[in-house]
């Protein structure tokens, strides 16, 4: 009896002293938490503004202060601690995120959590030692705790008055956070929003944004909306000359059209050569034959590969705040294939990864796409992560269309390629050229065999056409997803060394190749009209003599053989409110008036670019209205 009154005794006492312990573990936390804040400020932006720590203790502070007064006293050791260990794997996988995709991820990014796994070999490629220091407390944390548990820290506690405390601790930084909300929210370049309201604060201001978008959608008319497109596209004078018929309009009318979509595939390897050996001999051959568009970039969002399919069969721009075939793929999408499934063409799509990566089971029936043929179709040999090469991907895509071919069904197919994607490894017994020994071991060095392979399969594609009769009633359409080059690990000056090119880190980075070969064509075109992934569709629309207006189809982008002038924004790996034109690149700062602009021309950095303000409105106004007229499409 006495022993077990001595056992009571002994626990009451322990937990009166935890409670006098409760108020260091607060502090300590607070400062362990903005400590972790500072660490994302220097992997985000290279610096530390010290004076907005102000906005990331506040927004801290909020979150301590309601556990400190819900959570029950007994509770708060082990809330603590899982709230410590979350925090830390957000910040570490928000690290890697804007690593891996150059953009600061908001809640939204958890959509593409499967999807990120299913590339855990890229992303793992990207983790930095110095990651982990978010981690370092962890350990330190609980040997604190338990050295302030053994010698007894004790402070007064009156939890009367703490409790008093903690609330107007709460309320004040509410207001602290709520403000700088306020004054980030008019910023359209997130980057720096994030930099002024802070890591979790911007969380919440991403969320009311989103909230504002999703009422404007719910009241949007449709019709209404394109009315406004047109009229906007209307104000911009994209053509020196209007009337008469658009120029190549239905010069491959009634044509079978293939589509490829090359992984990480920038533009500046094409014809370029590396001791004497072509990188791209395919392309290269493709260029002297048909169309050649040099100054054309990506405008992918948050779905990467998967937003560029969206883009190429849509001309519709992505929100940038989820992947189009996961927030979208339940709409009835206007697109190219349901275009041609009206004109008697069968729409089929290739593609090596199971249907379910990026939620493409969703994508392609909303795109219309009659079949798609995914990882069941192919033999797995290998090549890498994703399994079967490109060279599998087109066998089986020729024996698929070679079967429509005897029906004489034209067709429209899609193929997207994995066999370049990051980080660039190809098996020694597929490699087709020697790599340098300057190049050994790079990143570039990698990245100019995976290209090289890439070209080489497509060499088999064309030759599988050619003998199965099909290449000389085939558009064949090539343009790249995105970029492969990852910026922090190639400097400019290295490739002007062992390349001998001009390379900038955000133009060159960004420009993709756009090619289109007809049949029967033997002489090239260099088309130098800049141009984005918007601007594919409606450009194979004209080939093929599908007029988008008499369709009364809205189109975000413009035929590229028929426009003088073009702009057309990006915001993704961009902050919004970056736009390319036919002069510049600009990326804005807080507005336009601090922002900066790169010439397309020279690569060097444009001082004056106040005469391009009405390219940055434009810009913007559209990418609403693209963002309003998704969002009103209806359900399938």
């Amino acid at each position: 009896m006495r022993k077990a009154l001595f056992r009571k005794k002994e626990f009451t006492l322990s937990f009166q002293e935890d409670r006098r312990r409760r108020i260091p573990l607060f502090y300590i936390l607070f400062v362990l938490l903005l400590l972790k804040m500072i660490l994302l400020r220097s992997f985000f932006f290279g610096e530390i503004a010290w004076s907005r720590l102000i906005t990331d203790a506040a927004s801290i502070l909020v979150i301590l202060s309601v556990i400190e007064l819900v959570i029950p006293l007994r509770a708060k050791t082990i809330v603590y601690g899982a709230f410590n260990f979350l925090f830390s794997l957000t910040l570490f996988a928000a690290t890697l995120y804007f690593s891996h995709f150059g953009s600061v991820a908001t809640y939204t990014a958890l959509y593409d959590l499967p999807q990120v796994l299913e590339i855990k070999t890229s992303v793992q490629s990207t983790i930095q030692i110095s990651n982990y220091l978010y981690f370092i407390d962890l350990l330190a944390g609980l040997i604190i705790w338990l050295v302030c548990r053994t010698i007894g820290i004790r402070l007064p506690a009156n939890r009367s008055v703490w409790k008093i405390g903690v609330l107007i601790t709460f309320v004040v930084c509410v207001g602290i956070s709520a403000r700088y909300i306020q004054l980030g929210m008019p910023i359209q370049n997130e980057l720096v929003e994030a930099e002024n309201e802070g890591f979790l604060n911007y969380q919440i201001s991403s969320a009311i944004k989103a909230a504002k978008d999703n009422t404007i959608a719910a009241e949007g008319n449709t019709e209404d909306i394109i009315n406004e497109i047109n009229n906007l596209q209307a104000s911009y004078p994209h053509k020196n000359q209007t009337g008469g018929a658009p120029a190549y309009f239905g010069k491959a009318e009634g044509k079978n059209v293939i589509v490829l979509q090359l992984e990480a595939f920038q533009n500046f390897p094409v014809n370029l050569s590396v001791e004497g050996q072509e990188v791209t001999p395919v392309l290269n051959g493709l260029v002297n034959q048909g169309f050649y568009f040099p100054n054309f970039f990506q405008q992918i969002g948050q779905g990467n590969t998967s937003d560029a399919e969206f883009m190429a069969n849509t001309s519709i721009y992505p929100t940038g705040k989820i992947a189009m075939s996961t927030g979208y793929g339940n709409r009835v999408l206007p697109s190219l294939p349901r275009l041609l499934r009206d004109r008697n063409y069968e729409a089929d799509t290739f593609h090596v990864n199971n249907v379910g990566f990026w939620d493409r089971n969703k994508l392609y029936p909303a795109l219309h796409f009659n079949h798609y043929y995914d990882k069941p179709f192919f033999t797995n040999d290998h090549f890498n992560s994703f399994g079967p090469s490109d060279e599998e991907l087109y066998k089986v895509g020729v024996e698929k269309l070679s079967e429509l071919s005897k029906q004489n069904k034209p067709f429209y197919a899609q193929f997207v390629t994995v066999s370049s994607h990051f980080p660039f490894e190809v098996p020694k017994d597929r490699l087709k050229m020697t790599i340098p020994d300057k190049l050994k071991d790079t990143q570039l060095g990698d990245y100019l065999a995976a290209v090289n392979y890439t070209d080489y399969a497509i060499g088999t594609l064309i030759e599988g056409l050619k003998q199965n009769g099909m290449w000389d009633n085939t558009m064949l359409v090539i343009y790249g997803d995105h970029f492969g080059l990852q910026p922090d690990k190639n400097d400019p000056a290295f490739m002007k060394e062992t390349l001998g090119i001009t390379y900038d880190y955000q133009v060159s980075r960004f420009n993709i190749p756009f090619i289109i070969h007809m049949p029967g064509e033997t002489e090239g075109k260099v088309v130098n009209t800049v141009g984005g992934q918007l601007d594919i569709m409606p450009t194979i629309a004209n080939l093929l003599g599908i007029s988008l207006r008499d369709e009364k189809f809205t189109a975000f982008g413009h035929d590229l053989l028929n426009v003088d002038h073009n702009v057309f924004g990006m915001r993704y790996y961009m902050p919004t409110g970056t736009f390319f034109n036919n002069d510049i690149l600009f990326v804005p700062g807080k507005g336009f008036e601090d922002g900066k602009a790169t010439s397309l021309d020279t690569l060097e950095p444009v001082t004056d670019f106040s005469a391009f303000r009405k390219d940055y409105d434009y810009v913007l106004k559209m990418m609403e209205l693209s963002d309003r007229y998704v969002r009103s499409l209806p359900n399938r």
